[in-house]
C-alpha cells in the first residue's frame, strides 16, 4: 500500500462507556488505519487538533470475527485502536467536549 497521510491515519473516535471515563485523566482512544503505527498516530492527533501534545500512545490489534450465514463461512475487518496520553498542559480535544 502507498504511504499513508496523516488524514488518513485516523478513523474515528471510540465512544464506549470505558473510553468516555478515561478522558478525565486526558486519555483518548480512535479507531485508526490498520497499517497506521505509532509515531504516524502521534502525529495525525498533534496535526489534527491544534494545541495537543501527544505523552504516549498505545495500539491495540483485533482480527477479524469468524461469521457464518448458513453455510457460507466468512471473516469480518481486523481493526485497530489506539489510545491517545496527551500531556498535562495540553489542550483537550474537542470532537469529545459535548459529551
Amino acid at each position: 500500500m502507498a504511504s499513508i497521510q496523516y488524514y488518513d491515519v485516523i478513523l474515528k473516535p471510540v465512544l464506549t462507556e470505558k473510553s468516555m471515563s478515561g478522558m478525565a485523566e486526558k486519555k483518548y482512544t480512535f479507531l485508526v488505519h490498520t497499517e497506521a503505527n505509532k509515531s504516524q498516530v502521534k502525529e495525525a492527533v498533534e496535526k489534527m487538533f491544534p494545541g495537543t501534545k501527544v505523552k504516549r500512545v498505545n495500539t491495540v490489534n483485533s482480527d477479524g470475527k469468524n461469521k457464518r450465514r448458513g453455510m457460507v463461512v466468512g471473516k469480518t475487518a481486523k481493526t485497530k485502536k489506539a489510545i491517545v496520553w496527551l500531556t498535562e498542559d495540553s489542550k483537550d480535544i474537542e470532537i469529545f467536549a459535548g459529551l
